[in-house]
């Protein structure tokens, strides 16, 4: 039984993936974690890193939580549309783009199903989109505390992780939804307040 909750999981990455052209796709519960673990198996510390002052506060947020820091290139437009890269990192916030053969190759794309403006609405939810190998065993691993698929008392640690997986609920849902999703979607297009006028974000 336990194999096969883990199999749905699976599953769905399996669609994602194929749906957006990406060699690997790994399920985690939001685009925050997704970003998070990108920039972490990266290495990325102490680094500038560059986004748009008009984004989700949680990405400010999660690039100083892995030890960099924050620059915002200027505002362009009152609101923010489809990806963009996290700049002098080799990671895209995708959180407001899903549509098929996405997949842009050497990149980690991070994915949001969160919050009742995305494409794939899961209520929460994401997913890095991967052609690396290693990468992709990293995430698996780092997504579900260190933990393989098998019940826990049976498995082998020997790497740290986060309590980051998608719930299996969520994975049947986002399944079900995959079913009838359209071959291209257009980009979200969502207002964001400036976040370089806070100075939290600037230190």
């Amino acid at each position: 039984m336990a194999e096969s909750i883990y199999k749905i999981t699976e599953q769905f990455e399996k669609e994602v993936a194929e749906y957006t052209g990406a060699p690997f796709a790994v399920a985690v519960d939001s685009c925050t974690s997704a970003l998070f673990l990108a920039l972490t198996y990266e290495g990325y510390k102490g680094q500038d890193i560059y986004i748009p002052c008009r984004t989700y506060m949680s990405v400010p947020c999660t690039i100083i939580n892995t030890g960099n820091k924050v620059k915002f290139l200027p505002d362009v437009s009152p609101t923010l549309k489809g990806e963009y890269q996290l700049g002098g990192t080799k990671i895209l916030d995708s959180a407001l783009r899903f549509t098929s053969n996405m997949y842009l190759p050497g990149h980690h794309q991070c994915l949001s199903f969160s919050g009742p403006r995305k494409i794939l609405k899961l209520s929460k939810g994401g997913m890095i989109l991967t052609d690396d190998e290693k990468a992709y065993k990293w995430f698996k691993k780092a997504r579900f505390s260190g933990r393989n698929e098998v019940p826990y008392h049976e498995d082998v640690f020997d790497q740290i992780g986060w309590n980051m997986y998608l719930l299996p609920e969520l994975a049947t849902r986002g399944l079900l939804l995959m079913m009838g999703m359209p071959e291209h979607n257009e980009d979200c297009n969502l207002p964001y307040p400036d976040l370089s006028q806070f100075e939290i974000y600037n230190k």
